[in-house]
């Protein structure tokens, strides 16, 4: 027995992988040419696979704000937030953070993993109830593993199964922590939030929305699913990232519970770490502030996902659910999607392949993300791409 034998089925797929002369897992960027280009492993290619959901990476103000405080404050704090490593713009960040979701406490953490791994590992512990979504990210079940709560998992955005093990809980849902995401990050589709909600309401309980790929996308002030559905005010945490429509990398809370001051010191992944560098800080704070000025990047953003969507679904392909800013493409053959996602990259498109454990089924996607930065006639280079496979044999793969 070794340490390595549970790896065997990833040492198998890597060597199929390395005989067919494909490496779709950490494809290498060998240059970015704007925030919908790049050349990726030696192919010129529309960017249709980086979350970059407002294409704020190239937005010159962002970029003169991180420079400014490259040179003024350094390459990094190389401190946690507990020791040295608070500055004045993490401070402000917070406040900012906080004013944007009308909330009254802020964290600011280094990752999005931290924050939502923190805060399920830390909220609730021994003795307590953790009901999340069975299509959580792992970085939630990574944090609900660690912290040591008893935990249900309830189908896919099914409010009845909620509800169902809910009521099951009896008293106990006074100790009881829900967990959703706004949008899923793998299909693009939206939680019911105004029923579990109401749910929440009829059971008690606390209730956190993972926002990561929804902020910006959704509500009147772009605050998410919580904010468009109207229940923001039972959202007792909102977790999420910068590292998506922000354009950099770092992650929050934010919540009107005044206990989330003295929780932020008992958050591992909120003290062990080192805080944010202060150029990420500085051009996040920008990218938050041209988010709330500019809802015209929703808007396009939007209306690439439709169109989008629509080509894909019009070439007989399987999609999402239903529009969002992801839209992923369903393959039951596994090595139909390495191929496809081999010949994509030829054809001019890069996107994701993702395969379970990664995917929420035993199918394996082809995962666009959509930007704002999108033009129509780079959405129809993604949709031509696609039409350059067979769809015939896409409904073929799936049967």
């Amino acid at each position: 027995m070794s340490l390595f034998d549970k790896f065997k089925p990833l040492i198998d797929i890597r060597a199929e992988l390395d005989r067919a002369g494909v490496m779709p897992f950490g494809a290498v960027t060998e240059k970015i040419l704007s925030p919908t280009e790049a050349i990726v492993n030696g192919h010129k290619v529309i960017l249709a696979g980086t979350n970059n959901y407002l294409g704020l990476t190239f937005e010159p103000e962002c970029i003169e704000a991180a420079q400014k405080a490259l040179a003024e404050q350094g390459t990094g704090t190389t401190g946690s937030r507990m020791a040295n490593g608070t500055f004045a713009g993490h401070v402000a960040l917070e406040q900012e953070l906080a004013a944007f979701f009308a909330r009254q406490h802020c964290i600011v953490f280094s990752t999005g993993y931290a924050a939502t791994m923190g805060m399920g590992s830390t909220l609730a512990g021994p003795g307590d109830v953790i009901v999340l979504d069975a299509d959580s990210h792992a970085s939630i079940y990574d944090g609900v593993r660690l912290g040591g709560a008893d935990v249900v998992r309830f189908k896919h955005n099914d409010v009845a199964d909620l509800e169902k093990r809910l009521r099951r809980l009896g008293e106990r849902t006074a100790n009881t922590l829900i967990i959703v995401e706004g949008i899923y990050s793998m299909l693009g589709d939206q939680a019911p939030l105004a029923d579990i909600a109401e749910v929440k309401n009829k059971y008690g309980g606390l209730l956190m929305v993972d926002e990561a790929h929804s902020l910006g996308m959704l509500g009147s002030h772009g605050r998410g699913v919580a904010e468009a559905a109207r229940v923001e005010a039972a959202v007792d945490f909102t977790v999420g990232t910068f590292s998506k429509s922000l354009g950099a990398i770092g992650g929050y809370c934010v919540s009107d519970h005044p206990e989330l001051e003295a929780i932020r010191f008992a958050i591992r992944s909120y003290i062990f770490t080192a805080s944010p560098s202060p150029s990420i800080i500085a051009s996040t704070r920008v990218a938050l502030r041209l988010m709330q000025e500019r809802p015209e990047l929703r808007e396009r953003l939007w209306a690439n996902a439709q169109r989008l969507y629509d080509g894909l679904k019009g070439l007989g392909f399987q999609v999402s659910p239903q529009v969002s800013p992801v839209v992923a493409v369903t393959i039951k053959d596994r090595d139909q999607a390495i191929a496809w996602w081999s010949r994509l990259l030829h054809n001019g498109a890069y996107v994701n392949l993702v395969m379970p454990p990664a995917s929420p089924t035993t199918d394996s996607l082809l995962r666009c993300s959509v930007s704002a930065a999108h033009s129509d006639a780079q959405i129809d280079r993604i949709i031509s791409a696609f039409a350059q496979l067979n769809p015939s044999t896409a409904q073929e793969a799936n049967n």
